[in-house]
């Protein structure tokens, strides 16, 4: 439990840091390159997404997955490493090639922009975090990420002061991705020997992979798609004010991601050694802890959207505002399917359940984008990613209902449901009293903070929780220890 808690600490930091560096970096490059151009960045580096995506398969579960159930056995281990690397190296190859065809015949427009996206394209050659996390060894992938982070920041300030400087925030992204990637084979030896595999060993990962890439592509359509459709449907514009509301989403939800990150590799390894009474706790106690997180999040975005936007961005961006508070919505459905996926799906290989679910969310998103986007813009695009967030979750949620009872889980957490929609409410009417400022979004923010702390903590109080007794308990360890 404390290694978990020293993984899940490492994740946080890291993503208290993900979510610093957009508050620096967002409103310079929106200001600095302007809505068109950040939708050319953010509609090229979709396009290059989808090759890397493909050529990844399902390498990134699969791996961690396969990697943490054989992480005490060395023998096993080279094996299990070598004979999937060897399907990365395969399948990048094709990629890279069939993105080069891509930009040479059918690329008319931005040709240099879309040139330094295949810069990404490659780094996923060189993508072996699935190792690092399948080992448990976050603190390696956080200073990593930490160090290029910070560089890429730099470098952006340095360099990037006009619409016509996109090619250097281009390649300052592009290369900061690809020797992110490439740090990490400093320590594979430390960790784990590459083995000569047969065509046999590395064929057998074929089937899991694809059947774990399904869901992943799947996702993308209703993550990454919308930019693509938005760019082809509508305007570069659309795609800059969607791309920055959903950015600012992604920022918080990073504490959210950094649970399942850690929670993958350990799940995996306590299902492979069948105990099932740790796997149901850790699901009640996460989902518990991701309900009360995601109201956090979700209401206190929308509370603030309206202000946030302009004063982030800049008045060019005012239109992101309203788009922020509806993608808020899917703050709830990505938390619940994240501890669903990560702890319980994936680790006990249940993957047609994944399959099915993320197919009818993309189903369903590509109907409603197509219908909404020409009339609706971006605003149609997030009204198809509810859609989809929903649909995924409810199917999820169904199919394990028997199994694994989240509704109970997250009914017992209404009143933290409640507390958050008070917040918002609250946060709205001090923007609307004090106006657009800077000033405003600040007072917001604390006020918010504090009702809500204050209140839900009053709630486990008074109700004797065990996310109350859990806090005292770790209290008391560290007096202690002290």
């Amino acid at each position: 439990m404390k290694s978990l808690q020293k993984n899940f600490l490492y994740n946080v930091l890291y993503q208290i840091l993900l979510v610093i560096l957009p508050l620096i970096t967002a409103p310079y490059i929106s200001r600095t390159l302007g809505a068109t151009a950040v939708g050319v960045y953010s509609y090229t580096y979709s396009v290059a997404y989808y090759f890397l995506l493909i050529a990844m398969l399902g390498i990134g579960n699969h791996g961690n997955r396969s990697v943490a159930a054989v992480r005490d056995d060395r023998e096993k281990l080279n094996k299990t490493f070598s004979s999937i690397y060897s399907l990365q190296v395969i399948t990048f190859s094709i990629a890279i090639l069939a993105y080069a065809i891509y930009l040479v015949l059918f690329v008319k427009d931005n040709r240099l922009i879309v040139l330094l996206q295949l810069i990404y394209v490659t780094s996923g050659l060189f993508d072996i975090g699935w190792l690092f996390f399948g080992l448990e060894q976050f603190k390696l992938t956080v200073a990593r990420n930490t160090l290029i982070k910070i560089s890429t920041v730099v470098l952006m300030f340095v360099f990037v002061h006009k619409p016509s400087d996109l090619w250097k925030y281009t390649l300052i992204m592009s290369a900061g991705t690809l020797f992110s990637q490439a740090y990490l084979w400093l320590y594979v030896k430390k960790y784990v020997s590459f083995e000569k595999c047969s065509v046999k060993e590395i064929t057998s990962n074929i089937k899991p992979v694809l059947i774990l890439f399904i869901p992943v592509l799947a996702y993308s359509i209703y993550k990454v798609m919308d930019k693509i459709m938005l760019g082809n449907m509508s305007s570069y514009d659309q795609v800059g004010f969607y791309n920055n509301a959903e950015k600012i989403i992604n920022i918080p939800m990073g504490i959210i991601t950094a649970l399942g990150t850690v929670m993958l590799p350990r799940m995996s390894n306590i299902v492979a050694n069948g105990d099932k009474k740790r796997v149901d706790d850790y699901i009640r106690i996460s989902a518990k802890l991701v309900t009360l997180l995601s109201s956090a999040i979700a209401f206190g975005l929308m509370g603030v959207s309206s202000v946030l936007a302009p004063v982030f961005f800049g008045d060019e961006f005012i239109a992101c505002g309203e788009i922020i508070r509806l993608l808020s919505v899917t703050v709830f459905f990505i938390a619940w399917v994240n501890v669903i996926r990560t702890q319980y799906l994936i680790p006990n290989k249940r993957d047609s359940i994944y399959l099915t679910s993320t197919m009818v969310g993309a189903i369903l998103n590509l109907i409603i984008n197509w219908m909404l986007i020409p009339k609706y813009q971006a605003n149609g695009a997030a009204f198809g990613t509810i859609v989809a967030e929903f649909s995924v979750m409810l199917v999820q949620m169904v199919a394990v209902k028997n199994e694994l009872p989240m509704r109970k889980y997250i009914m017992s957490y209404s009143p933290i449901l409640i507390i958050g929609l008070i917040m918002a409410v609250l946060v709205d009417r001090i923007g609307i009293k004090l106006g657009v400022s800077v000033s405003t979004l600040a007072i917001q923010i604390l006020a918010g903070g504090f009702f809500f702390c204050i209140a839900t903590i009053a709630y486990l109080r008074i109700s004797n929780d065990e996310m109350w007794r859990l806090g005292v308990d770790s209290i008391k360890k560290r007096k202690k220890s002290s």
